[in-house]
């Protein structure tokens, strides 16, 4: 087992398994570690409180499988449909439209770990998604997948950024396959001036600011002074990808492969259903999609955010009457009162 395999049939039985990319590097410490350490120490992570866990881990991959020596990297790509929510509704990122991609990449990677196991039972396997504490990108980008832009995102050039990444550490050796050198953004800056809460700067994201992360991530109430650029997005964001050129749509972009479990089950969602929601509304709408990591009270304290963007642009209707029963119910958890009246401010009568 001390011989380098070709990386060639690792690459072609995950496009087998239905993964629209794969690639191979090699498990060693991200290149990018201190300034990882840097972000988290300026508190770049936000309400992601999570990141500071297992912070060695997260830099050193060898540390999640003992005798790591190569990582096989994949990709799936989701559907990235234009923005959607007519009067009274808010948005969802498009990756979140679909199936949980924990689970649809999880059972193949798993899959893919029995597999190779059979063929070398003497080596070990550990699939990983994003719940784990690894550097995806950087590793992607090692393998081949891309590079990452100035968005913070992974793109491939010619292809562009919807795309989920997913990882298995093994103790093979394995050749690398090459890594991407193209620099995808050179003096562009879309991006950034895209960004409705001015979250990005060049290859860094602070999560105080950034809209995925207030919405999907943060416990807590969302400063006032960022709803307005919160828009209609109720889950996500996807402003940087939209505006990026190697998303724009092209014969071979609409040729990528995309996985159809990704196929939007939401586009948008109703906020006066929303706002009325309990517990087990909440699962039925949205089970089995990553929708379900935003709390009930997350998701009632954006559709307050989202509705006053709503009446902000000349809605009128129950949606205001709804805020004000609830900035005037002392029963609802602060956060959410905080939330409506906010949303009344925007647009006074």
């Amino acid at each position: 087992m001390n011989a380098r395999l070709e990386a060639a049939s690792f690459v072609e039985d995950s496009l087998e398994a239905g993964f629209a990319a794969a690639g191979v590097a090699r498990c060693e410490p991200a290149a990018r570690g201190q300034v990882f350490l840097a972000w988290m120490a300026a508190g770049g992570n936000g309400g992601m409180q999570w990141m500071e866990r297992n912070l060695e881990v997260r830099i050193d991959p060898r540390m999640l499988l003992e005798g790591g020596r190569s990582i096989v990297c994949v990709a799936d790509r989701y559907p990235h449909p234009d923005q959607s929510g007519s009067a009274g509704e808010g948005s969802v990122a498009a990756y979140a439209r679909g199936s949980d991609y924990h689970r649809v990449m999880k059972r193949r990677l798993h899959a893919l770990c029995d597999q190779w196991a059979d063929r070398w039972p003497d080596a070990s396997f550990r699939a990983c998604v994003d719940t784990a504490p690894i550097m995806e990108r950087e590793h992607a980008e090692r393998a081949g997948l891309g590079r990452v832009g100035k968005n913070t995102m992974l793109i491939h050039p010619g292809v562009g950024s919807w795309s989920l990444l997913g990882e298995i550490i093994t103790t093979l050796e394995i050749q690398e396959t090459d890594s991407a050198a193209a620099d995808p953004c050179g003096t562009c800056t879309r991006c950034i001036d895209a960004c409705p809460t001015d979250a990005l700067t060049p290859w860094s994201l602070d999560a105080n600011r950034c809209i995925a992360a207030l919405t999907i991530e943060q416990r807590q109430a969302i400063p006032v002074d960022l709803h307005e650029g919160i828009g209609t997005w109720l889950f996500g964001c996807d402003e940087c990808q939209r505006v990026c050129p190697h998303n724009a749509p092209t014969a071979r972009t609409g040729a990528a492969s995309v996985n159809a479990a990704y196929e939007p089950q939401h586009g948008s969602l109703d906020l006066r259903s929303i706002l009325d929601w309990s517990q087990e509304a909440r699962v039925s709408a949205i089970a089995g999609t990553p929708m379900v990591r935003a709390t009930l009270d997350m998701w009632r304290r954006n559709a307050c955010i989202v509705a006053g963007s709503h009446l902000a642009m000349g809605q009128k209707g129950e949606l205001r009457q709804r805020l004000r029963e609830i900035a005037a119910d002392d029963s609802e958890p602060q956060m959410i009162r905080e939330a409506a009246a906010a949303a009344l401010q925007r647009s006074p009568q």
